[in-house]
């Protein structure tokens, strides 16, 4: 077997083992989020990464705990925002027994109606267990087209070391 296919095969199973890992250990493969305002200044800042276990039960969750979730209201587009907020309350509803929990952003005066509250069980996303810095700055650079340009220009830096070096090393065993 050549060596390129090897590292490939060796590459291909530790990447698995990673997104295994991450999927035994938060309950989901991504659980990577970054946190988009400033509604939770000072505790968590424009850029923070925040990492979100899925494993963490909706009924466990208690006041002061802060959770992603997606809102039960709709923007302009009809879309469900995805908002990182603290628990503020936990009430349960006397006509089904479901709990409902309404949140706050730190920095903000109040909750805000069909953003904060109400959120269900079907709208939690998980609870946030981990928070990595300005992460986010880092991870922007590779959204588009910033992420076009650079792999545009490795390409043309691939295929300019390619002309100037054209007898590259052979790796067949002889």
């Amino acid at each position: 077997m050549r060596k390129e296919i090897k590292y490939a095969i060796v590459l291909a199973g530790g990447i698995t083992i990673i997104l295994l890992g991450f999927w035994f250990a938060f309950g989901q493969l991504n659980p990577f989020y970054v946190v988009a305002s400033g509604s939770m200044i000072p505790n968590l800042n424009i850029n923070d990464y925040v990492i979100v276990s899925h494993n963490f039960p909706f009924n466990s969750l208690k006041v002061g705990d802060i959770i992603v979730f997606k809102t039960y209201g709709t923007d302009d587009s009809g879309q469900h925002i995805t908002i990182v907020h603290r628990v503020a309350e936990i009430v349960t509803d006397p006509i089904n027994g479901q709990k409902v929990i309404r949140t706050k952003g730190d920095a903000n005066p109040d909750s805000i109606p069909g953003a904060d509250y109400p959120i269900f069980e079907q709208n939690y996303i998980g609870k946030v267990v981990y928070v990595i810095p300005k992460l986010g700055v880092i991870t922007n650079v590779f959204h588009p087209p910033t992420n076009y340009i650079l792999i545009g220009l490795i390409l043309v830096g691939l295929i300019y070391y390619l002309k100037k070096n054209p007898a590259l090393p052979s790796y067949k065993k002889e």
